[in-house]
């Protein structure tokens, strides 16, 4: 490939330089809550950054920062997208895209890095640096096995002979909890979960031994469990090996669990930074106040007051039913057996479980782009299944979808307009004057301006481009609406705005919400009623607060324990 080869978490110390990135599946048994107080140890700190400034051009990103980090110790930074977070894990690894340059000074076990050449900086990376990445899909090269790319990170474990780095690579692999890692070294990565290629490049990126490991974003894309899985590894490894984390993170949970000290910055500014006890339980910032207030499973009962009345609305009818549904697609894969719940207007039904648990399934046998092996499925008193064409179009304007990721979901080419004005346009509701008017009010239902209407999705936030699938659902007034995972891909400050919008348009329109999502503090803030899927069958069902306050099964239970910030995690 070119000189710059993708690896693992790890950056190449020969002419490939490589950055690689992480998800794990297993539980290493490690404590989360292990990394609460602050560990005392002796010596000059590990990582010592003054006053880094990083420069985009003429454009200033991050202003005058500081921080420590302690030999085998933990620190968050923590803030919203383009808050800076990333790019000072870059400027750390001199990683920064052209044409960024870093100044300030940076220390790394006493030695000043930044201003090094590349050259001298280079065998640096790797051996002692390691950098796990956001996206584990495309940091390794899909076109090679993960033994022949692990072999050039064992290449920079000193003092290894080349004859015994595959069984330094198969140990590694073990020791980050992957089953059968003979057949791991031999796959490609596309025959890998996302769990387990996070955990390949987690062990990749500590196969070298570094003194520090930088993690960004590591489990934002992940199922609870297996975001505690990873958690748990990288808070093993640290103890194991005596690795100084650097842990960049959104969310303030998740941080507050897992590192001893955090760092909150916004607009490249560091709002405070302090031990993980004063800043995430007495925040002294606005900002940090702010992104404590927006975490759910630090304020289940935020929202309490206008879920409830959507609840106080909703009639005796269901408006959605799903009776003993399945479905089996080709090579046996059962994906839902005997599915059934009922949703009451005005109301919000969710669907939680793990990738892989019959979520998404059931969404598309809802909106008809399945069709069930069995059972029924009611629509407003109507059966879906069985119908012409023209009636399931009829269904199908008062069943609207916002799906997952407003980046893909919206054709980039079009203005706002057009893209909320599409649905109106298909089913032909009214004049061109009476569509026009029916865009506006939806945009404003969603609190986006009028200005808006002229600008593409490129020159949108992702708030705002989610605030505009929610439009463009909204606009044909139906009475039914899908979520799926429609804040996933949010900082959890956009989020709460998003929820807050949701909850308010049910209270005023009497919508119904199918709700799905892996967060399981979200449905909290959010549902009425849940249903917990595992492996296409339902295992339990019914209001939320009791779901939760006394899950009766034991997958239930094991969701609910891996959520971060609410104290289950380290029981």
């Amino acid at each position: 490939m070119a000189p710059h080869d993708r690896l693992t978490g790890t950056v190449l110390d020969t002419d490939t330089d490589t950055d690689t990135d992480t998800d794990t599946d297993t539980d290493t048994g490690a404590d989360p809550a292990g990394a609460a107080e602050p560990t005392d140890l002796p010596g000059p700190p590990l990582l010592r950054v003054s006053d880094l400034t990083v420069h985009y051009g003429h454009h200033r990103v991050v202003s005058g920062v500081d921080l420590t980090l302690a030999a085998g110790g933990s620190l968050a930074v923590i803030g919203e997208s383009g808050s800076g977070k990333s790019t000072i894990a870059r400027s750390l690894l001199r990683l920064l895209p052209t044409p960024g340059r870093a100044t300030g000074r940076v220390e790394v076990d006493g030695r000043e890095v930044l201003g090094l050449s590349e050259r001298a900086f280079r065998p640096l990376r790797g051996r002692t640096r390691g950098f796990v990445p956001q996206d584990p899909a495309s940091s390794l090269n899909p076109v090679r096995t993960i033994g022949s790319q692990a072999l050039e990170a064992a290449a920079l474990a000193a003092g290894v002979a080349p004859a015994d780095r595959r069984a330094l690579v198969l140990d590694t692999l073990e020791r980050v909890g992957l089953p059968d890692p003979v057949r791991v070294y031999g796959a490609y990565p596309h025959q890998l979960s996302g769990g387990m290629l996070q955990r390949v490049l987690i062990g990749l990126a500590v196969l070298p031994q570094p003194s520090l490991l930088v993690a960004d974003e590591p489990t934002s894309a992940l199922d609870v469990t297996v975001q505690r899985r990873i958690l748990d590894l990288l808070t093993g490894l640290r103890t194991e090996l005596g690795i100084g984390l650097l842990l960049i993170t959104h969310d303030l949970a998740v941080a507050a669990d897992r590192a001893e000290e955090l760092l909150v910055l916004k607009d490249g500014t560091v709002q405070e930074t302090g031990p993980t006890r004063q800043v995430s339980q007495r925040p002294a910032s606005e900002y940090a106040r702010r992104l404590h207030a927006d975490v759910p499973a630090l304020h289940p009962d935020r929202w309490a007051e206008l879920r409830a009345v959507g609840r106080a609305r909703s009639g005796a009818e269901p408006r959605i039913e799903l009776d003993g549904v399945a479905k089996t697609f080709p090579g046996g894969v059962v994906a839902a057996d005997d599915v059934s719940f009922r949703v009451p207007s005005g109301t919000t039904h969710a669907l939680v479980g793990e990738s892989g648990s019959g979520k998404t399934t059931a969404v598309r046998m809802l909106l008809g782009l399945e069709r069930p092996d069995a059972g029924r499925i009611v629509v407003a008193g109507r059966t879906l299944h069985g119908r012409s064409r023209a009636e399931l179009r009829d269904i199908r304007r008062h069943l609207q979808l916002v799906y997952q990721n407003p980046f893909t979901s919206l054709d980039p080419r079009w203005k706002v307009g057009r893209l909320v004005r599409e649905p109106l346009d298909r089913f032909r509701v009214g004049d061109r004057g009476e569509r026009t008017a029916l865009v506006r009010a939806a945009l404003a239902s969603v609190g986006l301006a009028e200005e808006l209407l002229d600008r593409r999705p490129a020159a949108l936030s992702g708030g705002q481009r989610q605030r505009v699938a929610l439009a463009r659902a909204l606009v044909l007034r139906p009475d039914v609406i899908v979520l799926d995972e429609p804040t996933s891909a949010l900082d959890v400050t956009v989020q709460a705005g998003i929820v807050e919008t949701l909850l308010r348009l049910q209270a005023e329109l009497g919508l119904t919400y199918v709700f799905v999502s892996h967060d399981l503090a979200l449905v909290r803030q959010l549902a009425h009623t849940v249903s917990v899927l595992q492996h296409g069958r339902v295992v339990e069902s019914g209001p939320v607060a009791s779901i939760f306050d006394e899950p009766r099964a034991e997958y239930t239970r094991t969701l609910l324990a891996s959520l971060p910030g609410t104290g289950r995690a380290a029981a």
